[in-house]
């Protein structure tokens, strides 16, 4: 397997449930599709440039940059994963200053406090009092409690018909379900509220543990999840293989029975892996456009962050899909001082992917050096229930770990056969080695 975050959250963890876990990798560094790639020479041979870097770049070893670079939601799945399984000791996190959102070509802080609802110039005076209205509804709906529905079944009421009882406009109907819900589409306004109503309290419920923004990043980069990781399943007596080749997935009887390399067999119930091992198992899903662009100034009209997001709602670039950047800097030890890199994503639309994300390139202006990758997206055409070959997704273009989570998640269910619950497995770890002192 190509050694990305989420088969290495999934063998943490089924180390520390107990299973033994063999690791390959073929790749003689942790981190495949997901992995940050330093120094900066590096970058510029994997993506094929003719040059090396210039002087004006700094020292080379100062950058670790990001293939495919995601925020944590200081909330979210992942953080409550990375606490759960304590690899917390092995990382230091930044709050990622600011998110933004793009309106008719500028850009605005995303208010999420009923304070910046009202100071925000996305909306007009009379629109605020509405938002700050359906803000307080969203902060008290409980949906174990019909006393906090006020006449919103959550599950039937379309998202839409919520905005609407509110009187929200679409300005506010956009950056609420793509930079606070963080939809990539519009296809949520047509099914029940509840889970929109849920990531938008996520929203808030993060950003309310540091202020600035709801986003956590590790320091040195995301290349340091899968390391912590892998020190926790060792821990656990899991094994790692680096630069371990896979020459073939063995199968008896339909399922899988173990992985040959270099002329052994190493034998398993099941297995995990990227897409790109087992072709013959997967469908391709479409396309997503990357750039990673270095710059030596922060972006214009943040206030100088040092890290933010930025989220390009479709229909304000007449899209089907969002394009999301992510900034990161020096401040995060993966570039050189005073250098920034934003990275600009999307889900490929037309057959000229780099005119699709230009209105986010013009917000970057000026770019010192750009890298383009685009990627083919698949995804599982085999659940694994009857080979017990269980593929991850492609990573889609969004910009934090969610749905990355929501996949840990499903492969964990269809590999044990039940529901992802963390206080359960804290229950069986105080079994197993008692109680921790807290």
């Amino acid at each position: 397997r190509d050694d990305d975050v989420r088969e290495c959250i999934l063998s943490g963890i089924m180390s520390v449930n107990g299973k033994k876990v063999l690791h390959m990798d073929r790749n003689p560094y942790y981190g495949g599709e997901s992995s940050s790639i330093t120094p900066l020479e590096e970058l510029y041979k994997r993506f094929s440039l003719p040059d090396s870097p210039p002087e004006s770049m700094g020292r080379g070893r100062d950058w670790n940059v990001d293939l495919i670079p995601k925020f944590l939601m200081a909330n979210g799945q992942l953080v409550k994963m990375l606490l759960y399984t304590e690899v917390t000791r092995y990382l230091d996190f930044k709050v990622v200053e600011g998110s933004f959102v793009y309106k008719g070509g500028k850009i605005y802080k995303v208010p999420s406090t009923e304070t910046e609802a009202l100071a925000s110039n996305l909306m007009g005076m009379f629109e605020k009092r509405r938002f700050r209205k359906f803000l307080v509804f969203v902060a008290n709906f409980d949906e174990n409690d019909p006393k906090t529905f006020e006449g919103v079944d959550p599950k039937t009421t379309k998202m839409r018909d919520v905005y609407k009882k509110f009187d929200l406009g679409q300005d506010v109907i956009d950056f609420t379900g793509h930079a606070l819900a963080l939809y990539r589409t519009d296809d949520y306004l047509d099914v029940p509220c509840l889970e929109t109503i849920n990531r938008i309290k996520l929203y808030s419920e993060s950003l309310a543990r540091y202020g600035k923004s709801p986003y956590l990043y590790p320091l040195y980069g995301l290349g340091e999840l899968p390391q912590g990781f892998a020190r926790l399943s060792a821990i656990y007596g899991g094994t790692y293989m680096l630069n371990k080749p896979v020459d073939e997935i063995v199968m008896e009887g339909g399922h899988v029975v173990g992985v040959k390399s270099e002329g052994e067999v190493a034998r398993c119930k099941q297995l995990i892996c990227d897409p790109s091992y087992v072709p013959d198992r997967v469908r391709k899903a479409g396309q997503v456009i990357r750039v990673i662009c270095i710059l030596s100034h922060p972006i214009k009209n943040t206030n100088d962050a040092n890290s933010c997001q930025i989220i390009i709602p479709q229909n304000q670039v007449n899209r089907n899909s969002d394009i999301y950047v992510c900034m990161i800097s020096y401040a995060h030890n993966v570039a050189a001082q005073g250098k920034y890199i934003a990275i600009v994503s999307t889900t490929v639309e037309t057959s000229e992917p780099e005119a699709e994300i230009q209105p986010a390139l013009e917000l970057l202006e000026p770019i010192d050096q750009k890298f383009v990758a685009i990627s083919d997206l698949y995804e599982p055409t085999d659940d694994g229930s009857e080979s017990q070959v269980f593929a991850s997704s492609s990573y889609d273009a969004t910009t934090h770990f969610e749905t990355t989570c929501n996949d840990i998640k499903d492969i964990y269910k269809r590999m044990t056969g039940s529901d992802f619950d963390f206080e359960n497995m804290k229950r069986k770890q105080n079994d197993v080695f008692g109680e921790d002192e807290q």
